[in-house]
């Protein structure tokens, strides 16, 4: 019997490494080999002795050409990708109840691949008032908190995206004024 193969796959593309060089992440894939397996890395991109190929020498070109082509563009993608991110802005709304009361609806969170349920069972805690994900006027997901924490919540989400590596993301602090409608007297006849 033979012993089963033990196959390494990337972090970055979810590949075997082995075929990480066909893939649109390269130079990262690169560096989470090298910090993660140098053996591997050495063996694969370190190595004196020419790779065996059955290609023609000039098919085997166009073929590194168009995937370092392909390789660039990916990264040209990311980088816009990441620019528009960071010009985005969040918005936290502060809107009026009654007697006094405030709730605070957090928008345009989905745009940075954050789980809003979780999010908003964190604000929950954190707070201890109630949280909830809704859907606003234009169809869009946005977190519902109860009471005036706005200033707190401002500062919590700056703290999280720079963890993410986001830290160029603008977030404001809107006060949505209702006009409340006062309740007639009755005048007794």
């Amino acid at each position: 019997m033979s012993e089963p193969v033990h196959v390494l796959y990337c972090g970055e593309c979810t590949l075997p490494v082995e075929y990480c060089e066909f893939g649109k992440t390269l130079k990262k894939c690169k560096q989470w080999l090298h910090e993660n397996n140098s053996e591997q890395y050495n063996k694969l991109y370190n190595s004196e002795a020419p790779a065996q190929s059955s290609l023609s020498k000039e098919r085997e070109a166009e073929i590194s050409e168009s995937l370092a082509k392909m390789q660039l563009k990916e990264e040209r993608k990311q980088a816009r990708e990441m620019r528009k991110l960071q010009q985005e802005k969040i918005l936290i709304k502060r809107i009026p109840r009654t007697k006094h009361k405030n709730i605070i609806a957090i928008s345009n969170l989905d745009q940075f691949d954050i789980d809003m349920k979780k999010l908003a069972k964190k604000f929950s805690s954190k707070f201890a008032t109630g949280a909830s994900v809704s859907k606003n006027i234009e169809k869009k997901e946005e977190i519902i908190i109860q009471g005036d924490v706005g200033e707190e919540v401002e500062e919590y989400l700056i703290e999280m995206l720079k963890e993410k590596g986001l830290e160029g993301v603008k977030v404001g602090i809107i006060d949505e004024k209702r006009h409340l409608r006062k309740k007639k007297e009755a005048t007794g006849i």
